[in-house]
């Protein structure tokens, strides 16, 4: 499986982006699909993600509410769109994939992973 993120860019705070991530290959409706990103000097920390099934979706608790994830299996994409985004959102955002059935919010579980998309939001 191979990840392709894209859509990072400069907003000012309180705007909005939406990230695309494409998978390659033609089992991704069986894939659970997640975004994390990772800050300057900080770790890379779970934002969302969605399972194989589509019906079911995780946030963390900063971005629940903003972010929303969807899925277009007929595309092989997984979209983040970000709305409200605050300065503590600028990061590189990564996009990650799995075919596990374990915590679709742990890093561990995702074999799979794309470059990461940058995202820089001014104050």
């Amino acid at each position: 499986v191979q990840l392709q993120a894209s859509g990072g860019g400069l907003v000012q705070a309180g705007g909005s982006l939406r990230l695309s991530c494409a998978a390659s290959g033609r089992t991704f409706s069986s894939l659970s699909m997640g975004w994390f990103r990772q800050a300057p000097g900080k770790e890379r920390e779970f934002v969302a993600s969605i399972l194989w099934s589509g019906g079911i979706t995780y946030y963390s608790d900063s971005v629940k509410g903003r972010f929303t994830i969807s899925r277009d299996n007929a595309k092989n994409t997984v979209y983040l769109q970000m709305n409200g985004l605050k300065p503590e959102d600028a990061a590189i955002y990564y996009c990650a994939a799995t075919y596990g059935v374990g915590s679709s919010t742990s890093e561990r579980n995702y074999p799979y992973w794309g470059r990461g998309t940058l995202v820089t939001v001014s104050s």
